[in-house]
Order: C-alpha cells, then sequence, then structure tokens
C-alpha cells in the first residue's frame, strides 16, 4: 500500500529567456504581483541592459504594482503582449515543457525542499545548454 501526505504547498517559478540563455527564479506559493517586480529587478540587475518584455496576459502582469514599477524605470522596460491564448508562442513555454517531459519525467520529491533543489539543479543544468535555449526558440517560431 502506497501512502503520501499532501501538505498543498506550491513552488512555482518565474524564467524569462533571452537568444542565448534564460534566468528563472523560484517561489513559495503562487506568483503574484510582488514577485514579478522582485523577479524584474533581478532581470535588470544581472543583464544590465534595456528589457523588452512578451509576456502573456496573467492578470498580475497587469497589475498596478508592476505598472507602477515598469513606469518608474523610465523606458528601461518595455512592455509587449503575446496575443491571447497563444503560449506556443512563448518559448518560455518549452522551458517547462522541457523541465516536466526530459528533465524531471516522474519524479517523485521526498519533500518540498527536496522538489526545489532539484527543480533548480535542473534548470541550472539546462541554462547552460545554448542549443537547448536555442531550440526553445526555434519551437517557438514554428508556430
Amino acid at each position: 500500500m502506497l501512502q503520501y501526505r499532501f501538505s498543498w504547498k506550491q513552488l512555482s517559478v518565474i524564467a524569462g529567456i533571452s537568444y542565448w540563455r534564460f534566468y528563472f527564479r523560484l517561489f513559495n506559493g503562487s506568483i503574484k504581483s510582488p514577485q514579478i517586480v522582485e523577479f524584474l529587478k533581478a532581470l535588470q540587475a544581472t543583464i544590465g541592459k534595456r528589457l523588452l518584455i512578451i509576456w502573456d496576459g496573467l492578470q498580475a502582469h497587469r497589475s498596478k504594482l508592476v505598472r507602477a514599477h515598469v513606469e518608474a524605470q523610465r523606458g528601461r522596460i518595455v512592455l509587449e503582449r503575446l496575443p491571447a491564448y497563444a503560449p506556443e508562442m512563448n518559448p518560455v513555454e518549452c522551458i517547462w515543457g522541457y523541465l516536466k517531459h526530459h528533465a524531471m519525467p516522474n519524479y517523485c520529491a521526498t519533500n518540498f525542499i527536496d522538489l526545489a533543489q532539484r527543480a533548480r539543479r535542473n534548470l541550472r543544468s539546462m541554462q547552460r545548454r545554448a542549443t537547448l535555449v536555442t531550440a526553445f526558440w526555434k519551437q517557438a517560431e514554428l508556430f
């Protein structure tokens, strides 16, 4: 008999992708406006250049907090939206697909910390594979 206690904890990940690399951050719980602003700040600090952010219509992307942060950047962050219902055009979705189906298929974590560590380790490994990142873009270009 198999038994598993589910604690309803949630691990969320947010990512941005350039032509040569992707950037990510894991969060406990769901991603909301404060986490998006934190991620945008981290991207700015890491990349150090003007950012073009192309994202979907997630409610948190359109929040007052995110809008205020972007406006305060005075053009250092430019936002564009993907068409509605077009996840296949988003190369970041390819990151999640690869993580789920190739890097961590059927992985059964022993606990929440184990899951976070394994996801982080796999995402970092994926980051270092430039041909994989390029493949994510090519997959999105097919649509």
